[in-house]
């Protein structure tokens, strides 16, 4: 059975989609097979980040309304074999979404995938319930803002209250992904260094995702930023973090600093 990773926020704008759909390219091209689903009902954005948006047929409603198979709804890459898309509809709202249906669909998905990557909505409302739900993984996605390390504070708490995992008593793996992070901007002040984020939020860090124009290009282009280069430095941040999901002890380097550092806080030990 695969395992059910929901990437999720409290605030919108941090990077979400572009994280999924790159950890979700750097794990299917370590061979995994790996299916990356949209649960932002209404707005649909991730299909545009992986330049899927021209084959989009079925969705994840229409699954759930049984007007279509999953097989229908799913899109394959083109570029990695092993990654697929289930995507979000754009013409109805988030109260097409039933629990019974999501625990289909997702059950369905664990049987056939290694990595089911729920991208989430941001805030807490239904269409974010709903994708944390069954997740085994939940990795919150943080800029090193004020505003956005508090909301992000907010979902950890329903990541302990609201997923099955916890009504159940059992324990919730959560990791912290830090994005947009520029390390002149926080010497300044202008934004919180990394060890501020860490002891607000006290979950292992799984990566630091530096702020570049890479990424807005990858978008662009409908590539995640994972298969667009290699050698950019969120793409490597991103393989990096994908290689700590599966379970590799890596060193995580902050943006401008020569070093990399482990820690219970900090690394992927203390999951």
């Amino acid at each position: 059975m695969g395992k059910v990773i929901v990437v999720t926020s409290g605030k919108g704008g941090v990077g979400k989609t572009t994280s999924s759909a790159a950890l979700g390219a750097a794990l299917a091209k370590g061979g995994d097979k790996v299916v990356v689903v949209d649960f932002d009902v209404g707005l649909r954005n991730l299909d545009l980040v992986m330049g899927a948006e021209r084959r989009v047929v079925y969705d994840l409603v229409n699954v759930i309304q049984g007007e279509a198979k999953l097989t229908q709804a799913l899109i394959r890459d083109k570029r990695v074999e092993t990654l697929y898309l289930l995507p979000a509809s754009q013409t109805r709202d988030k109260d097409n979404l039933t629990s019974e249906g999501v625990e289909k669909v997702i059950a369905a998905l664990k049987s056939v995938f290694d990595w089911v990557i729920c991208d989430s909505p941001a805030g807490i409302e239904r269409g974010a319930t709903l994708a944390m739900r069954h997740a085994d993984i939940a990795i919150v996605v943080t800029n090193p803002e004020v505003s956005s390390v508090r909301d992000s504070d907010r979902i950890i708490g329903l990541l302990d209250s609201k997923t099955l995992r916890a009504e159940n008593g059992e324990h919730m793996e959560k990791h912290l992904l830090l994005t947009r992070y520029d390390p002149v901007r926080a010497e300044r002040g202008d934004m919180l260094k990394v060890d501020d984020v860490l002891e607000i939020l006290s979950i292992p860090l799984l990566g630091i995702i530096p702020e570049s124009m890479d990424v807005l290009r990858a978008s662009n282009l409908g590539c995640p930023v994972t298969l667009a280069d290699d050698r950019s430095a969120p793409s490597i941040a991103y393989c990096d973090a994908a290689r700590r999901l599966k379970g590799e002890n890596l060193p995580i380097m902050i943006p401008g600093e020569k070093r990399g550092f482990f820690g219970k806080i900090f690394g992927r030990k203390a999951a």
